[in-house]
């Protein structure tokens, strides 16, 4: 009977750290989701950035080589 005690106290145990298991990876895949989300609006705004910097970069004068000193 030992045997069987100690076999059904080591399945709970892992029936308790897979419960654990499964809210830690159910946490870490919310805050991946977030970490996207953060990281595809800075995409969106670097894009916004550059595209600007870009327009202000067509409209400035061009250089001759006699401009330049």
């Amino acid at each position: 009977m030992a045997k069987i005690d100690e076999l059904a106290e080591r399945v709970e145990r892992l029936v308790l750290r897979h419960a654990e298991l499964k809210r830690t990876n159910g946490l870490l895949e919310q805050q991946l989701a977030v970490v996207n989300a953060e990281r595809d609006n800075l995409k969106s705004r670097l894009a916004a950035a550059r595209a600007r910097i870009d327009a202000l970069l067509e409209r400035l004068p061009a250089t001759s080589e006699k401009d330049t000193p």
